[in-house]
């Protein structure tokens, strides 16, 4: 997926993808070569000397000493002529001035992948911050390391920084741009349903090309949605949306994913489903929730079907699927038994029976439930009063 004319992707972002697609076992050795070759000459184009031990320590390059030495030697010149920058702003010149030279490290520390200098030196820039929108730009600074590096704890940390900054104050753009970031960090951590919800709210205005070209993001946004949202909201705001219409064509098999799901052609999902499972399982940040994703969009296409039912024949929805009565009897076997599914299997008969539970009974129950629990409550509290 190429990023849009005008837009570019991080680098660094690029080069986190290349290392985890190094590190999959799924990947063709001969695909591996050429990535150890772009991984490496982006390392010593960078000068990228801390990152490139780490990445020796993990048998992804092999150590080569004059590489190293060459790099370390740059390290120090540059980081050298920083401090002095730093020290000639703070005798000579203004704040503005001193907080640029002390960025300037910053983003230095970034480039060459020195993760706890960086931070340090991120904390110190931001004592030298004053403007609201200034503050934001070093979260979203701190947000891309923490991508880079799938350092969650400094993603959550950062984004909660980012919303008590915007409660000073902050501008449209950025606001539409963090909950991008929210949203990854959501797909990332399993949280499919605020991440469609905060995906969609920023189709329109996405401006997030740092993190990934649009075309990901469309992508990331039907995958999510689909076993997020109901049958009404999911034609309103993805199959009939005019900024997913105009994408979607060019990722292969998104199309067919999303249209075969809604308008019921369960062969053709099935078909499309399986074109998308590489994209899920070589994705840096899906590749960890890929069985989870599997079961989830399994039994939403399933809860589809049934839902048309009041029974039907074991054989008829192994037709319509395209597969085997055994396989659909397996499938839905632990799709009831772990309560994804309202329906029990006649195995003598060869039926499904679908036994839905009523909305309005559970409101029912729930409001007994509720009521007898705040009467427990008034009882105990009576009690403490009368004391």
């Amino acid at each position: 997926m190429d990023a849009q004319e005008g837009t570019q992707q991080s680098q660094q972002l690029i080069l986190a993808h290349k290392v985890f697609l190094l590190k999959h076992r799924d990947v063709p050795d001969i695909e591996k070569v050429r990535l150890k070759d772009e991984v490496l000459n982006t390392v010593k184009s960078n000068d990228m000397t801390p990152y490139y031990e780490n990445l020796v320590a993990d048998k992804v390059l092999d150590l080569e000493h004059s590489v190293l030495d060459s790099m370390r030697a740059k390290n120090e010149e540059e980081i050298k002529k920083l401090e002095e920058k730093i020290a000639d702003a703070e005798e000579n010149l203004g704040e503005s001035e001193v907080r640029e030279a002390h960025l300037a490290k910053f983003l230095y520390f970034i480039q060459i992948g020195e993760k706890e200098k960086a931070l340090e030196q991120l904390k110190v820039t931001e004592n030298k911050t004053v403007a609201v929108g200034q503050k934001m730009d070093l979260v979203f600074y701190s947000l891309q390391i923490g991508f880079f590096y799938m350092d969650f704890d400094l993603i959550s940390k950062s984004i909660d920084k980012a919303k008590n900054l915007f409660e000073k104050g902050g501008d449209w753009e950025r606001k539409n741009r963090l909950k991008v970031y929210e949203g990854l960090y959501c797909m990332s951590t399993r949280n499919f349903k605020k991440a469609a919800n905060l995906f969609l709210d920023s189709i329109s205005t996405f401006t997030t090309y740092e993190l990934f070209p649009y075309d990901t993001f469309i992508f990331y946004t039907v995958l999510t949605s689909i076993i997020s949202l109901d049958r009404v909201s999911l034609k309103q705001k993805v199959v009939d949306a005019p900024e997913i219409l105009t994408v979607i064509g060019k990722i292969p098999h998104l199309s067919e994913f999303l249209n075969s799901l809604y308008n019921c052609q369960y062969k053709s999902f099935f078909l499309a489903f399986a074109g998308l499972t590489e994209q899920i399982k070589l994705d840096r940040y899906l590749h960890l929730h890929f069985r989870f994703y599997m079961r989830e969009v399994r039994a939403v296409v399933y809860s589809q079907f049934l839902e048309s039912y009041k029974s039907v024949t074991i054989e008829a929805m192994a037709k319509a699927f395209g597969v085997t009565v055994e396989f659909i009897d397996q499938e839905l076997s632990c799709f009831i038994a772990a309560g994804k599914l309202h329906c029990k299997i006649d195995k003598v008969a060869g039926v499904l029976e679908t036994n839905r539970p009523d909305a309005k009974n559970a409101l029912y129950q729930a409001t007994i439930k509720q009521g007898d629990f705040l009467l427990n409550r008034i009882q105990k509290l009576s009690r403490v009063i009368d004391l």
